[in-house]
């Protein structure tokens, strides 16, 4: 299918050929739920940390007599049922990643393209380039497309100058062809891709 694309000041850049095996699939919603939980399990700290009866500190001797006082037995003031006493079975650190397949990810990333596409929230540009890193001039030619939260993929390597310019802008976010993910894609409200972003993806997905 074609596409149009654009400048970044909005005039014509003609047209772009989009693969339908990467941007012309029906969305599925299971596949992209899927590769969103592995991402975000990912990047999930799992610092999380209690202490157990053996680590707290404490004093360990016998708190009262076995026999006599007419309560419960006890022998630590460890135990999980006094104040400042250990946590019984309380998270540790571990790592929340669990595996998926490469043939899965790919699967997922040409389903989030195509959910972009197919609601109308892809733009694709000519370049991403700027002379200089000016955030006031890529502010005015964003507001002037009317991208409220975006995300701009460009090719194997991001113009400097435009990095530096959108890393001051609030809701603009940029990333390589190799750093494209499904959790980004889908959170942002417009895609953008360049025209290089196009073909790095297509050759990356097929």
């Amino acid at each position: 299918m074609k596409a149009d694309a654009i400048k970044l000041d909005g005039a014509a850049a003609g047209s772009v050929d989009l693969d339908d095996a990467i941007f012309g699939l029906e969305p599925r919603a299971d596949i992209l739920h899927r590769v969103v939980r592995w991402q975000r399990a990912r990047a999930q700290q799992g610092t999380h940390s209690t202490l157990g009866r053996s680590e707290v500190s404490y004093s360990t001797k016998k708190i009262y007599k076995q026999k006599g006082t007419g309560g419960a037995r006890h022998g630590s003031k460890k135990a999980p049922i006094f104040r400042h006493g250990g946590i019984y079975k309380g998270p540790t650190p571990r790592s929340h990643e669990h595996d998926l397949t490469k043939k899965f990810r790919k699967l997922g990333l040409r389903h989030a393209l195509s959910a972009k596409l197919a609601a109308g929230e892809l733009v694709v540009i000519e370049n991403a380039d700027l002379a200089e890193a000016k955030t006031s001039v890529l502010a005015k030619q964003v507001g002037a497309l009317g991208w409220k939260r975006a995300l701009v993929i460009d090719g194997a390597s991001v113009n400097e100058n435009f990095a530096r310019a959108a890393s001051n802008i609030a809701n603009l976010d940029v990333l390589p062809s190799m750093g494209a993910n499904v959790y980004d894609i889908l959170r942002s409200d417009t895609l953008v891709l360049t025209k290089a972003a196009v073909e790095a993806l297509e050759a990356r997905l097929k």
